[in-house]
């Protein structure tokens, strides 16, 4: 059988989190489709093509990883892609009360869909990209929460 996932997210940036439920996400899945989302309403720093790309050089070494981006409803890009499952990550309970109600709300958009709830490793539990922007803004040692490539992509935004 060949299972496929949808980890979809803003990734703005990417932090050791996100990488964390990838990895751990290869190991349950056949496919992994790692998806920029199209949301402006989250004023991103980086454009979507600059996620992206982020994403492909993490993930180059990743056999079963996809990286992707989408617009509209992610159902229909699940479809789309021939995936049922969406995994999102959760660190805390203020991040399960809105993704469970996204859950839902896909469930019934699209019943053949489920949603699969993922901790991150406690160590990047804290960690949000909102944070690590604030930090790397005030010329801050971000080293600890995002991987060496989104290290150079801040440098250069916030130049």
């Amino acid at each position: 059988m060949n299972k496929a996932a949808i980890y979809p997210g803003t990734f703005d940036p990417v932090t050791h989190g996100h990488v964390d439920l990838i990895k751990r996400g290869t190991k349950i899945f056949d496919r992994l489709i790692v998806t920029v989302a199209h949301n402006p309403d989250k004023n991103p720093l980086f454009t979507v093509s600059e996620r992206v790309d982020m994403l492909k050089e993490i993930t180059k070494d990743m056999h079963n990883v996809e990286v992707d981006d989408f617009g509209g409803l992610l159902v229909d890009y699940a479809r789309i892609k021939g995936a049922n499952v969406v995994l999102r990550g959760v660190r805390a309970f203020s991040d399960f009360e809105y993704e469970f109600q996204m859950a839902l709300t896909n469930r019934k958009l699209a019943s053949e869909t489920e949603t699969i709830f993922m901790m991150p490793n406690e160590s990047f539990s804290y960690v949000s990209s909102r944070t690590i922007k604030q930090i790397a803004s005030m010329n801050g040692d971000i080293s600890k929460f995002v991987p060496e490539v989104v290290q150079e992509y801040l440098k250069k935004k916030l130049k």
